[in-house]
């Protein structure tokens, strides 16, 4: 049942994504929101997913909520912890990763991802902490999920500021080494709504937005002529019982809610 209590935008993409899990066996998952989202489709759509840790943990039980890849809690209750050379060599790599679930700051239409600077190279506006093995996790994992709390034509622009992490479409482009063999992003979890593609090769489209968002509000906030689904839904509210998982269960200390 859907709640009619107040909550956050952090609170309700969180919630939409973690519905998304459902039915996905392995999930690589960054420290931050993705791990809200994983953390919660345990609780509620998919109490099997197994998840893992770029630091070498696989089928985490974090004890409380991590602070970050290294963070003692993510070891606690595992399945195994394995070297990072064995995580991307044989477990990425060889294909045994269903779902790639990162952030961004930027991200543009094809799903090529921006974790490095925002502004000019040589004299950045921002410089941001990289991509980690986001560039091992775009080919290799089978499909992408990206969560971003913004929404706006700085964060989702025709072009990015600099490509960290490129799509199957950008690889295409440069035409040398080996095609990925991951679909790369296949949905992106906004502030407004959720995008996705199914194609490597196609352009994200808008497929669901929020409650009291137009699609003109969408179009405005992005920096692309984004396509729009002839399918398109409007997203379920967080219900109360996720709302209470969330507060009172897997982030007490507020570390990501807000």
């Amino acid at each position: 049942m859907t709640t009619t209590e107040t909550f956050s935008t952090t609170e309700l993409i969180v919630s939409v994504a973690a519905r998304e899990l459902a039915g996905k066996a392995r999930v690589f998952a960054g420290v931050g929101l993705p791990t809200l989202a994983v953390d919660l489709a345990a609780r509620t759509s998919n109490p099997d997913v197994e998840l893992i840790y770029e630091s070498g943990v696989c089928g985490a039980h974090p004890e409380a909520m991590a602070e970050g890849i290294a963070d003692s809690v993510v070891v606690s209750g595992a399945e195994s912890v394995v070297s990072m050379a064995s995580l991307f060599g044989y477990v990425l790599q060889g294909g045994n990763v269903d779902v790639g679930f990162l952030g961004a700051a930027q991200i543009d239409r094809y799903g090529s991802l921006n974790t490095s600077i925002i502004g000019d190279w040589d004299k950045p506006t921002v410089r941001l902490p990289g991509g980690g093995g986001a560039v091992e996790i775009m080919p290799n994992a089978g499909e992408v999920f990206v969560i971003m709390r913004r929404h706006d034509p700085s964060a989702f622009p025709a072009e990015l500021d600099f490509c960290t992490t490129p799509s199957p479409v950008r690889a295409r482009e440069a035409g040398v080494g080996i095609m990925p063999r991951g679909r790369g992003v296949t949905k992106v979890f906004t502030s407004l709504g959720v995008l996705s593609r199914q194609d490597p090769f196609d352009e994200l489209e808008l497929t669901s937005i929020h409650r009291g968002v137009t699609v003109e509000q969408v179009r405005a906030a992005t920096g692309w002529d984004l396509k729009v689904s002839d399918e398109l839904t409007l997203t379920e509210d967080p219900t109360a019982a996720e709302i209470d998982l969330l507060r009172n269960e897997i982030d007490k200390v507020r570390l990501y809610l807000r």
